[in-house]
């Protein structure tokens, strides 16, 4: 039987105390896993640079991504209410109907705020309200009424609108979706757009503001606009001043030119404490009005003035009226493109 080969005990080279070990020599330069490197998977130190870069891509995409949400308008934030400027804008709405926003209060007890209002940015954790002034009121009268947390903020959209012009238009539309306005209410924000030098004149606010309207709404609201020039703070009521009623009293100041004064001191005289009362005023100063019928035959219509062969103008009380044997389609289609780009 053959002898077995006795193994020798390995050698061990001294080491001193004061001189700590050396390190195992390694090819790779990574550190020794306590136990070798058996039944360890090592990976290559590219693989991990890889990783790392691909893992700051994303999140760079995604950082990216939130932010041109909310430039543009696509995330909704959550906001203090004291952080929104009701004030921002000139509000086009001039009262607010007591038993609606008792609606509307419910509704957000009830369900919170489905829809976010539009606030532009003013820098220094300010927002300036652009739509959605009902939606703050109501949430901010019930904050006061409750302390609850839920009614603390309010969700908003971050806009960014190019001029003054587009931000009051982005509240008009809004308002002409959600809550019909009154003639007299459009006429006002038409007015205040005139006034902050937005628009030029009121055929230029009406048309800016109200550009989705048809031309005979837009031509009332117009006319609306002569009430707020001629009669001022008089009215107590204005909003709901229905249209029929609003369009006499156009045509009244219009052909009476002491109707305006008469109305003041009917108003005056016996203040109205509703918008019935006030109507009942207006209606009674009304029958006093020279109507357009009492003025001379002669001076009801004009005579015609021929502007071109075929072609002759009348022109009377906000009327022009075209006639003529050359008045045809063709005309009027032309005339139309003329208006709409004038």
């Amino acid at each position: 039987m053959a002898k077995r080969k006795r193994l020798s005990p390995a050698e061990v080279p001294e080491v001193s105390l004061n001189q700590p070990a050396a390190a195992p020599e390694t090819k790779s330069g990574m550190a020794v896993p306590p136990n070798g490197w058996v039944g360890v998977r090592r990976r290559a130190p590219i693989a991990d640079v890889a990783g790392d870069a691909a893992a700051r891509a994303a999140l760079d995409e995604v950082s990216a991504e939130l932010h041109s949400a909310r430039r543009d308008g696509r995330r909704v934030l959550a906001l203090p209410l004291a952080a929104v400027e009701a004030g921002h804008l000139e509000r086009d709405r001039v009262v607010l109907d007591a038993e609606e926003m008792a609606v509307l209060r419910d509704s957000l007890r009830d369900r919170g705020q489905q829809t976010p209002v539009e606030v532009v940015d003013l820098g220094a954790g300010r927002y300036g309200l652009i739509s959605g002034w009902r939606r703050l009121t109501a949430l901010r009268a019930l904050y006061e009424e409750t302390g609850a947390a839920r009614f603390a903020d309010i969700k908003a959209l971050v806009r960014a609108p190019d001029s003054a012009a587009d931000a009051y238009r982005a509240m008009v539309e809004e308002n002409e979706i959600r809550a019909d306005l009154s003639f007299y209410e459009r006429a006002h924000i038409a007015c205040k757009a005139v006034e902050q030098g937005i628009y030029p004149d009121v055929h230029a606010a009406v048309q800016g503001l109200f550009a989705a309207a048809r031309a005979p709404k837009r031509s009332k609201i117009v006319a609306f606009t002569a009430l707020i020039d001629g009669l001022g703070e008089a009215l107590c009521f204005p909003a709901a001043i229905s249209e029929k009623v609003g369009l006499a009293l156009v045509a009244a100041l219009r052909a009476d030119s002491g109707f305006a004064d008469r109305l003041r001191a009917a108003l005056k005289a016996a203040p109205p404490v509703s918008a019935a009362e006030e109507r009942k005023v207006i209606e009674t100063v009304l029958q006093s009005a020279r109507p357009a019928a009492q003025a001379p035959a002669s001076k009801q219509m004009p005579q015609a003035i021929p502007v071109t062969p075929g072609i002759a103008l009348t022109q009377h009380r906000g009327r022009l009226v075209l006639s003529g044997s050359d008045v045809d389609d063709d005309l009027a289609r032309d005339l139309r493109t003329w208006l709409k780009d004038r």
